[in-house]
């Protein structure tokens, strides 16, 4: 008896857990072809759950691109706060980055956000999201260029775990090169956690 009441969570856990696996989802096939019922399953829990506690498919991906937003920014905060690290910011920061790979989907939710800036709800969510980032990285002591020239990698990032090209590594030089050049202290990693291309989600 002891163990099944330590085992249920409750609503805000599970709220959690349905936000993640609306993360890894939305991830692997975008706003429009994900579907209520895959986040269910994915999250192991009952498609009306899921539409009691969001109500709309609109405002479950507006909580994904906040939860990954969220763990950005506790990510990038980590790596400001660790004065004692003889590794420059940027690189730091950089390595916080990659290092969400972990949480699936993330990256390839934030791609799919901003392809969405016409969107009455989800494009003022994906901006504000983007600039926050911006920000972020401003308050960090980043400059302008230096800003500009982060985004842009982590655009380069996000295309690469969104195309898959893990599946592809070690069998096409030039996906090695790439992956050598982006990756070149977290290769492994992103090897391990990168989704594949006959993965779902």
């Amino acid at each position: 008896m002891a163990d099944a009441k330590t085992s249920r969570l409750s609503s805000e856990q599970r709220r959690a857990q349905i936000v993640e696996a609306a993360l890894a989802v939305f991830g692997a096939k975008g706003y429009v072809g994900a579907r209520t019922d895959d986040i269910a399953r994915a999250a192991s829990v009952s498609q009306p759950y899921v539409v009691r506690l969001f109500e709309t498919k609109e405002n479950l991906f507006v909580a994904a691109i906040q939860e990954a937003l969220d763990r950005i920014t506790v990510g990038f905060a980590a790596a400001v706060a660790d004065t004692t690290s003889d590794v420059p910011l940027e690189h730091r920061i950089g390595h916080a980055y990659i290092e969400l790979v972990q949480v699936r989907g993330l990256h390839q939710t934030l791609s799919q956000a901003f392809l969405l800036g016409a969107h009455p709800v989800i494009g003022p969510c994906a901006r504000n999201a983007f600039a926050r980032v911006w920000s972020i990285l401003r308050d960090a002591g980043f400059d302008a260029a230096a800003a500009k020239d982060f985004l842009a990698e982590g655009m380069l990032i996000n295309t690469l775990i969104g195309l898959r090209l893990a599946d592809d590594y070690g069998n096409d030089p030039r996906v090695d090169e790439l992956f050598d050049t982006c990756f070149p202290a977290e290769k492994m990693t992103v090897l391990a956690f990168a989704p594949r291309a006959d993965e779902p989600w």
